[in-house]
């Protein structure tokens, strides 16, 4: 079965908004930004991906995801390309991501290389605990105020 000829590649691009960020759920992969293009013709569906760094262990089951999604509504001829030029930047993050990364309790990328305040109590008071985070793009900070501990979305 293949794709109606009628799906848009705005369809594609709102049914790919529903599939989390494995490592943080909270953040679609649209919002990640990883999701680099979308295509539809004839009948045909390519989504270009580029995953955060070249290593990142999550692509494979985002890739598994992303046409699980598409799946469900009807897409059976997909093609994934994955892009790691030019390389993934948390420029790419959206706005509503970075929103979300904070309402879940991670720092969102901050051009100045650190978070700009506590995404728990929003204090401006915060220190680096470790450069190495739960995962590769994340570090671990510390607000003096609250003193609750955070992980920060590097900036890349």
């Amino acid at each position: 079965m293949s794709v109606a000829t009628d799906i848009t590649t705005a369809q594609i691009w709102a049914w790919l908004d529903t599939v989390p960020d494995p490592e943080i759920p909270v953040i679609s992969v649209v919002d990640l930004g990883v999701i680099r293009d979308v295509t539809v013709t004839d009948g045909r569906v390519k989504v270009t991906i580029t995953p955060t760094y070249s290593g990142c262990p999550a692509m494979a089951v985002i890739a598994m995801d992303i046409e699980t999604a598409l799946a469900k509504h009807g897409v059976h001829q997909l093609e994934l390309d994955t892009r790691i030029a030019p390389p993934w930047t948390t420029d790419w993050l959206s706005d509503k991501g970075r929103a979300r990364l904070e309402t879940y309790g991670i720092a969102p990328p901050q051009v100045a290389g650190g978070p700009e305040r506590c995404p728990h109590c929003k204090s401006t008071e915060v220190e680096k605990i470790s450069a190495f985070g739960s995962t590769p793009c994340k570090a671990q900070w510390r607000c003096t105020a609250c003193l609750e501990p955070f992980d920060y979305f590097k900036c890349i």
